[in-house]
């Protein structure tokens, strides 16, 4: 087996991805404090054309060094908003009929291997600060909470890694 050049993997130009359809998912980030994990969750909307990432209360925005560095441009093709209340943010996408889904750990949460998907349905993942992760009043008006099956000794995966699973996740069963 050989590695493939990057010129070999006949990715889309940051054009060509902003006018292709995208799959029916935003990320919403609820005061995300650390700018590399930003920048790591545009690297991953990007791989999954993901439609738009909210960035809210004291998540940083682009353009910032430290988010370019993990984003590797990622920042220029998805598309992406500010808001300064993440509440605002849901209750706007429920307008919308996104149904809305935070990724936290809480009573009766549906484990992200039992989801099962709507094809029909846009979906909106809220992922939490890394410290206190998504603000309850958040989780009290998401539609859905989702919780990633884990079974080591720590109670959480960093941020960027847990939209990395979920989107994966989501995106899979939206396209078999």
């Amino acid at each position: 087996m050989r590695k493939l050049k990057n010129e070999e993997l006949d990715r889309l130009t940051t054009d060509e991805f902003k006018e292709v359809e995208k799959s029916p998912i935003v990320i919403i980030l609820d005061n995300i404090r650390s700018l590399n994990n930003i920048g790591s969750v545009f690297r991953t909307s990007d791989a999954f054309l993901i439609e738009k990432i909210y960035l809210c209360g004291i998540t940083a925005t682009p353009p910032h060094k430290d988010i370019r560095k993990t984003a590797l441009g990622a920042t220029d093709s998805v598309a992406w908003e500010y808001a300064e209340n993440t509440i605002d943010v849901i209750t706007t996408l429920k307008n919308s009929n996104y149904h809305v889904l935070a990724v936290e750990q809480v009573e009766n949460a549906t484990f992200l291997n039992e989801l099962k998907i709507d094809k029909s349905k846009k979906y909106g993942l809220i992922f939490g600060n890394e410290v206190k992760g998504v603000q309850q009043e958040v989780v009290n008006i998401s539609d859905e909470v989702l919780e990633i099956p884990q079974f080591g000794t720590k109670h959480s995966l960093n941020i960027s890694v847990s939209v990395g699973v979920t989107v994966w996740d989501i995106w899979s069963k939206l396209n078999t």
